[in-house]
This record gives C-alpha cells, structure tokens and sequence, in this order.
C-alpha cells in the first residue's frame, strides 16, 4: 500500500463504495455526538426505535455472498447474517455485556471485544466452547484486528493504548504509541501496518509495522472517528462518526473523499465482502447498511437491530 502523504482536500465521491465521556481534548470546544457518546463510552445506552428493513434505492435488499458478523450493541448479543439473505442467526457466545469490535481468523473463529465485561473472547468456528483471551487489565476494549501470523490487536479505550496478544502464546505486550485518547476503531494494511482511530483527538494514526515511527493519516474535519477498513486497493475507509459520514482515504494520497451513503446517523463499524461492497453500522439508526460496488445503499433485512456496532466478514483469498 502506498503511504498517504499529501494532505486532502474534502469532495463527494461519485463513484462506488471503493466513553464515561470521551476526555476533553485540552483549550478547545469538542463537538459531540451525543447518543454515540452516551451509548459507546458511559455503556448504558437504552434501545431506540428499530429501523424498518428496506432500501434507499427502491431495490430488495440484498446481501452479499459471504456471512457477516453484526454485534448487537445495546442487546447484548453477537448476529450472523447468512450470505445471500435470510433470517439472522445470534452466535453462541455468553455473557456478553455492550460488545463491540470483532474479528475472524482463517479458521473461522470469531473473536468479539466483550466491552462491558473488559475482555475479549473467542467462539471457535467449529462450534467448540468459548474462550476467554489471556489479557491483563483491559479496560473498555472496542476495536480489534488480527494479523497474517494471528497476533490479535486489542483497543484497549479507557486505557489509551492497544495491545497484542501473540498467537504463539508469548504474552500481551503493548504496541508502542504515542497520545491515543480512546483508541477506537483498528486495521491492517496488506504490509502490516496498524491503523487506530484515536477518537478523541479526532485523527487516524499509522504505526509502522517495522517499528518505526507513529504517524498522523492526512485527513480533513474527522469528528470521532469509529470505524476504519481497507477495500482490495487499499484505500483507507474511515467512520466519521461525529460527523454522521464515511470517508475514503485513497492509498496513492489522493484526495479525501465523502462516501455517498445517505441519512448516516453516527456510523460506527466497516467491512467489505468479498464482492467488494461496502457495510456500514448505522448505529443511531438501528441498521446495517450496504453499498454494493456498482452503486446505491441498501438496508439489509435484520429487523430488531438495536445500534449496531461492530462489523466482521470471514477472510479469504478474494476477501476485502
């Protein structure tokens, strides 16, 4: 991937898809989004009014052809949206409290950010019993993501730091940065990069995976950014949450561009499928929203969703 490295310029995209409080940042004014705030950060966020299933577009709503992972925030629960459509499924995890973020290895073991409860845990994909990761003193994980070796990347929130727990068991240690106020939302580039959206600071930070320097991703206007996800160029896709948008960070440092998804209300987690579209938790808007590469948005067909948050789809050869 190529390093952002010119500072963009804000433009709709006409194309296709490609918290307690937050701490006050100090000698200015922070913009909020309230119910996102209130729901994500204090975890006593209540039930709003469930969106309806349908579309922006006029089309059926459509899913695409691989499963995805939904965390049912307020609701407490993990959904899995079979491919193609149907009736979700709430996976086998217990005693969830306020989850978040999620990952899945190749194996197909989930991995969920049990916010509310200061740990993450696995649910084995070949439906064996779930697991508590070895960590030490989370507090408020969100974002996860894991590496091609299966190291698994934590936002450990209220602590402002991330951690890795190595897949060879060697023990977390915590990734060198610098600043983070409520790390949120976590990825990784195709050479091993970490990006963190440093929600309170209102920016995207990289770390080097060769150990080098933390750096600021060149952005314009990010309030609160949530979620982040690469698309199979590269990009960089980014939640806005303050800002009720999506941006696209273009990988060759082009100009930053406003994702064209309409009546956004505190977007929260990322993922693509392996056709490329593009999901979206609608968090204050108790859906999931998909925007399929040949254009539109679609609500996808899971009535009951209560703000939604964390997105996951099985990695694979062709996935995103």
């Amino acid at each position: 991937m190529s390093h952002l490295v010119t500072a963009p310029s804000t433009s709709t995209d006409s194309g296709g898809p490609g918290r307690d409080a937050p701490k006050p940042v100090r000698g200015r004014p922070r913009r909020r989004a309230a119910a996102m705030a209130a729901a994500l950060l204090l975890l006593c966020a209540a039930p709003i009014a469930s969106a309806a299933p349908g579309t922006a577009d006029g089309h059926p709503p459509v899913h695409g052809a691989a499963p995805l992972y939904v965390s049912h925030y307020t609701d407490n629960t993990v959904l899995r949206l079979p491919p193609g459509g149907g009736e979700p499924v709430t996976v086998a995890a217990n005693g969830l409290t306020r989850p978040t973020g999620m990952a899945l290895d190749a194996s197909g073991d989930l991995y969920i950010a049990d916010t509310g409860n200061n740990r993450v845990v696995r649910v084995p994909g070949d439906g064996g019993p779930q697991v508590t990761v070895d960590t030490i003193d989370l507090s408020r994980p969100i974002g996860l993501a894991l590496n091609a070796d299966g190291d698994l990347y934590i936002a450990d929130s209220f602590n402002d730091r991330v951690v890795r727990v190595p897949a060879d068991g060697s023990g977390q240690v915590t990734v060198p940065t610098s600043g983070l106020l409520h790390p949120n939302g976590l990825a990784l580039d195709g050479a091993g990069n970490l990006f963190v959206a440093d929600f309170v600071n209102d920016r995207v930070v990289k770390v080097p995976a060769d150990g080098g320097p933390q750096t600021t991703v060149p952005t314009t206007g990010l309030s609160q950014p949530t979620g982040l996800a690469f698309d199979g160029r590269g990009d960089l896709f980014v939640s806005d949450s303050g800002n009720n948008r999506v941006v696209r960070l273009p990988a060759g440092g082009g100009p930053q561009r406003t994702v064209p998804a309409a009546g956004l209300n505190s977007p929260y987690g990322l993922a693509f499928d392996p056709a490329g579209a593009l999901y979206i938790a609608d968090f204050n808007n108790d859906r999931v929203v998909q925007l399929p590469v040949r254009g539109g948005q679609r609500t996808l067909p899971a009535a009951g969703l209560h703000t939604p948050a964390g997105l996951a789809v099985p990695p694979g050869r062709d996935a995103y």
